[in-house]
């Protein structure tokens, strides 16, 4: 169980045209999805309620049948294999563990399933245990640990059989943020040692950013955008990406007609005097609605002067160029404005796989 990414232990996933309807949603609830995962790779299905991304894990772990299209794994089609068939490991929100089981006894439960003998059972529930670091409440019951304890049995129970790959569904939100932080760091040390393929499926744009080798953006059934956390946040390629993915300025018209300017708040820059605005940047007139101290860095509410609002950050001790009501002169460099078109005059879904020629770039 100490396997690096890329070795013969590491699988890949191919999604191709993979559309789910059910008879009572106007729309599909995955819309036609191809996406390629590499083996050892940890991508991260990220959106809201609704927008397709836990109907698609369901799908790749056996448990919705597929309207259209095929799920292969390592090239063999395992669209039509029942879940139990297809070997991959699935871990959910909610722990599922057996009450009455210690936890040794729930990470064993899989390997007594598959008839494997007593003595690797042992040896493997050891190295689980060990994995998720609980090597000393083995003999506790699941109402003996804590919710992150249980969490992480649940994980080693997903792994214990070298599956062919782990999917998560939202396996943090039932955690409050202290464990939720300090489980993220256990899943990514765990991806780096066993370098297994990881799907992780999450609402939750910082984890998608902290954990991932790569994110697809699903939004109404489909794949807005896959990328790496740097490319997402720095070249959103659809306003939606830009807004979901953080936050974002919205400038219309500033990249030229019918696109948008995008910039992310620690991006901006404000001045109280227009004259020590950089020449040759972009800028805008704007009103500053409030200063909120948020730990690190405080967050400046602005108002523009073609009413839109927006937003800018300044580390915490760093001096403030306007207090709330105070008019400031907002700049920025071309280098950090990500371009893309503007929905209300763009005229059809960019393509998701990036080849687009419409798409967004970063300019400089």
């Amino acid at each position: 169980m100490s396997a690096q990414p890329s070795t013969p232990t590491s699988h890949g996933i191919r999604i191709a045209n993979v559309t789910k309807e059910f008879p009572a949603l106007p729309r599909p609830a995955v819309d036609d999805v191809s996406l390629d995962i590499a083996p050892g790779e940890f991508m991260t299905f990220l959106g809201p309620s609704g927008s397709g991304k836990t109907t698609m894990l369901s799908m790749i772990a056996g448990f919705v049948p597929l309207s259209e299209g095929s799920i292969s794994i390592d090239g063999e089609d395992v669209s039509r294999l029942k879940a139990h068939k297809r070997d991959l490991g699935v871990v959910f929100q909610q722990y599922a563990l057996f009450p009455h089981m210690t936890a040794a006894r729930n990470i064993a439960f899989p390997l007594q399933q598959r008839s494997m003998p007593k003595a690797e059972i042992a040896t493997r529930v050891r190295e689980a245990l060990r994995l998720v670091d609980l090597e000393e409440v083995a003999d506790r019951l699941p109402k003996q640990l804590s919710g992150g304890q249980q969490q992480r049995v649940a994980l080693a129970r997903a792994v214990v059989y070298e599956p062919r790959a782990l999917l998560l569904d939202e396996p943090l939100g039932a955690l409050d943020k202290r464990l939720r932080d300090q489980l993220r760091r256990e899943i990514a040390r765990m991806h780096r040692e066993l370098g297994m393929t990881f799907i992780f499926v999450t609402h939750d744009q910082e984890e998608a950013l902290t954990l991932s080798n790569r994110i697809a953006v699903f939004h109404e059934g489909k794949v807005e955008q896959v990328g790496t956390p740097d490319e997402l946040y720095e070249r959103p390629r659809t306003l939606f990406v830009a807004r979901f993915l953080g936050e974002s300025n919205v400038f219309h018209g500033a990249a030229g007609a019918g696109e948008l300017a995008v910039v992310r708040p620690e991006r901006l820059e404000l001045h109280a005097d227009p004259a020590e605005a950089p020449a040759g940047c972009p800028r805008r007139d704007a009103t500053v609605t409030d200063v909120v101290y948020v730990g690190n860095h405080h967050r400046i509410g602005l108002r523009f002067a073609d009413g839109t609002s927006g937003s800018a950050m300044r580390l915490a001790g760093a001096a403030l160029p306007a207090a709330p009501g105070e008019p400031v002169v907002v700049s920025w460099s071309s280098r950090h404005q990500a371009v893309i078109p503007d929905p209300e005059t763009a005229g059809s879904r960019l393509d998701p796989a990036g080849m687009d020629q419409t798409a967004a770039t970063v300019i400089g």
